[in-house]
């Protein structure tokens, strides 16, 4: 949006400075459905820059990543639905000032590269794929799908964007490209990290163990607009050190005050894990040499069963890019959710029933989205669209909720 600044951009990418920002705001409101009826607004400012060390000094000493962001705003998933996930991307991680990225990432060859420093899990696992220059599970407002597979944050101490863990991660490239990667990591589990008040929280109290993530890549296929139809396939899957409470433990979010949680198990388990598997592929372009196609993707998550909120997860979605001729930037979106919570909430529930208490069965909590990305130029995005959630809150309490969207975003 500020252009090249008079050619200062120009001259700093030359010395490997370039600089980034965006505006982001998700306005979201329920005409029907759900608890109660309201309009709810939240937006994220960010701007950081990546240096390349060996442009900017002549030594080789990796590339430098410098990330903060701003958020504010109020979430319609908490308070009018509610909503296991959010029905806003851009909703959550304590809406304060927050040091997101301070790292070093190093390339040595062609097959070895690692990163190390404060970042979230997110850059780098169960991570969204980019085809034609966009992260295509960004291009939904749900946060059940934009970003990554939503459920790896309820079920451990998966890091998600904006918050940033200590960690490190070693990618391998057994062949030299892109084509297939192998890469694992470490990352500091801190449950306090998201609170208003640690934005720049950079020590280790608070610590309850660490996140150690694996994942395989397979990229095939051509580019976006040349060659044999693109497509990308992770597997990958995780082992968390925490002592975390079990499962059943978190059954108040389900039941009104009303409801007595009579022998509320208090069990805890030491180490939690799960897997992963995404794929995308490209179904069709226009022409070749044409920006302009269609792409699928899928999602599954699969969690501990002792201790994850939704341990069967998955999302999927089809992008049509280039709308009309005359539009190829603009973007048709229409995915959705299939969120499973944990079958031992709904048996501590019918236990709950069995002693007369008037309690919840928590079952699921499914969604579709469709929206429209208007582009009217290379630096901004227009997004209305519209959420259908099928059981607020993952039981039959409140009606299944009508959700209109309405997503600006501009980058500097």
């Amino acid at each position: 949006m500020l252009g090249g600044l008079g050619g200062l951009r120009k001259r700093l990418e030359r010395n490997g400075i370039i600089i980034k920002g965006r505006y982001l705001e998700d306005t979201s409101g329920n005409p029907v459905g759900g608890k109660s009826q309201g309009v709810r607004y939240a937006h994220e400012f960010a701007l950081g820059t990546d240096i390349d060390l060996l442009k900017l000094t002549g030594y080789d000493i990796g590339i430098f990543h410098f990330l903060v962001t701003e958020r504010a705003g109020l979430s319609l998933a908490t308070s009018m639905l509610p909503a296991i996930s959010s029905v806003q991307e851009i909703f959550g991680s304590g809406e304060t000032v927050r040091l997101t990225r301070l790292t070093l990432e190093h390339h040595f060859n062609r097959y070895i590269a690692m990163e190390a420093g404060w970042f979230s899990t997110e850059n780098d696992f169960a991570e969204s794929s980019i085809h034609w220059n966009l992260y295509v599970y960004c291009e939904f407002q749900s946060n059940a799908i934009c970003g990554m597979p939503q459920s790896l944050a309820f079920n451990s101490g998966y890091g998600w964007y904006p918050t940033a863990h200590p960690g490190s991660y070693l990618k391998l490239y057994p062949f030299g490209n892109k084509h297939f990667m192998m890469s694992g990591g470490i990352y500091n589990v801190d449950n306090t990290i998201s609170n208003t008040h640690n934005g720049w929280k950079l020590g280790l109290n608070n610590t309850t163990g660490s996140y150690l993530p694996f994942q395989f890549l397979w990229s095939h296929g051509g580019t976006d607009e040349h060659g044999a139809l693109p497509g990308n396939i992770r597997l990958g899957g995780y082992w968390d050190t925490s002592e975390v409470k079990i499962v059943t433990n978190g059954s108040a979010r389900f039941q009104p005050a009303s409801v007595n949680l009579i022998n509320l198990p208090q069990q805890s388990v030491r180490g939690r894990y799960g897997g992963w598997i995404e794929v995308d592929q490209m179904l069709q372009r226009d022409h070749d040499g044409s920006s302009r196609g269609t792409l699928l993707f899928l999602s599954y998550v699969w969690g501990d069963p002792r201790t994850s909120l939704a341990p069967y997860f998955a999302t999927w979605g089809i992008i049509r890019k280039g709308t009309f001729p005359s539009r190829p930037n603009d973007t048709i979106n229409f995915g959705g959710k299939i969120l499973i919570l944990n079958p031992k909430l709904a048996d501590y529930a019918w236990q709950l029933r069995s002693l007369g208490e008037k309690a919840y069965i928590p079952s699921n909590e499914n969604s579709i989205e469709l929206n429209y990305g208007w582009r009217p130029n290379p630096w901004a995005t227009i997004r209305p669209g519209l959420q259908y959630l099928w059981h607020p809150g993952g039981t039959n309490r409140y009606p299944n909720a009508l959700i209109l969207d309405f997503e600006v975003g501009f980058t500097f």
